[in-house]
């Protein structure tokens, strides 16, 4: 099974262009660069549908609605019960075949991402959750940050592995928090500086805690308690830091990414730009080391389509993306990076003149990822 481990730069609105927030995610595993991460998008009728297990057939009478209050099968295996007004979600898939994801996006502009998650193999189909489940559960019903982060501890709780050890970052358009779980115990605390590197590797919860379960001891280091060689090391910024004059951009935090990636290691990356006051964006390269790839963005168009070229199809092992990227000639990518910018450009203008996505956007990632293959073919 691939890592869900990822290293996470956050950069609050204080330092953003706009006021946003932005977060970047490398997904880091040595092991799995050969290994195609899927891009998913659910509407809210299937964003809650469980697993088909074998031959089984999934029936939900909820199918149709946009209100769920149902059991779902999970790759954990728990059947948790989902109850509230689901919302569409864009989701990143580490490996093909996962229900869950390592990092997403609701269309209310919450984003979850995992960047630690230790002894989970012995988790998988043994009526528990994985990180990966909690993440795709916790997008599909929660309208903001303290949703979010009140929904994962609510789901750890009750559902989680008593062997697993956990670590999320949760963001909306005006906050960011960790979440560090061990077991059924968790603890959350708010983000405070103006922006933190957050590197996968351990626990990132230690003495101050915001909120957590009931009953927890609060003048312990919540990492150093619950496993003395799991809090996450720390790490200097890498590529341009943020000046604190709002100027720092997603093209910064592409560059961040590229620099902070690492050919063996990195696999695909991740960057949302979250505005409070008009149209939040989701970047994915779907493809292996930032350095080496280009940007596409999705937004909450009301009818989006993404290509079929992120996901893997029948028969196949790799997703088509994912495939031919690795066969590119080297300079395809100096052409595709002069796109990623003309694309950042256009859609910065088009954000400045509309408060919400029309269905012109509805094809945006599908039509960035076929313009990107036709350069490696």
């Amino acid at each position: 099974m691939s890592s869900s481990n990822g290293d996470c730069f956050i950069v609050l609105p204080a330092n953003c262009d706009n006021g946003s927030l932005i977060i970047g995610r490398n997904a880091e595993d040595p092991e799995s660069l050969g290994v195609s991460s899927e891009v998913c998008f659910y509407d809210v009728s299937d964003v809650l549908e469980g697993k088909v297990k074998e031959a089984e057939t999934a029936s939900f009478s909820t199918r149709s609605m946009t209100h769920h209050s149902c059991n779902l099968q999970t790759d954990g295996g728990a059947s948790a019960e989902a109850g509230g007004e689901a919302l569409r979600v864009i989701l990143q898939k580490p490996q093909p075949g996962l229900w869950g994801g390592d990092f997403g996006a609701n269309e209310r502009g919450v984003v979850v991402g995992l960047t630690w998650a230790a002894d989970e193999n012995e988790a998988k189909d043994t009526d528990s959750l994985l990180g990966t489940d909690i993440v795709r559960l916790t997008l599909a019903l929660a309208i903001d940050v303290d949703a979010a982060v009140d929904r994962i501890g609510a789901l750890v709780a009750s559902y989680a592995n008593d062997t697993s050890k956990l670590n999320f970052v949760v963001c909306d358009s005006g906050a960011a928090w960790f979440v560090s779980c061990s077991g059924k115990v968790w603890a959350a605390e708010k983000l405070e500086a103006s922006f933190l590197r957050l590197p996968s590797g351990g626990l990132a919860v230690t003495t101050v805690v915001n909120k957590s379960s009931e009953s927890l001891d609060a003048a312990a280091s919540f990492a150093a308690a619950h496993d003395a060689e799991a809090h996450a090391p720390a790490e200097d910024w890498c590529g341009p830091r943020p000046a604190g004059d709002g100027s720092y951009t997603q093209h910064d935090m592409f560059e961040t990414l590229r620099a902070a990636s690492n050919a063996s290691s990195s696999r695909a990356a991740t960057v949302s730009v979250l505005s409070g006051k008009g149209i939040s964006c989701h970047w994915f390269t779907g493809t292996p080391n930032a350095a080496e790839s280009v940007f596409k963005p999705f937004v909450f168009a009301p009818k989006p389509r993404i290509s079929p070229l992120t996901q893997v199809q029948a028969e196949s092992e790799l997703t088509l993306l994912h495939k031919l990227h690795s066969q590119r000639k080297p300079a395809a990518l100096e052409h595709l990076r002069s796109l990623e910018k003309s694309c950042v450009d256009e859609l910065n203008n088009y954000f400045s003149l509309q408060d919400h996505a029309s269905e012109e956007l509805d094809e945006l990632l599908k039509d960035c990822v076929e313009a990107e293959v036709k350069f490696y073919r």
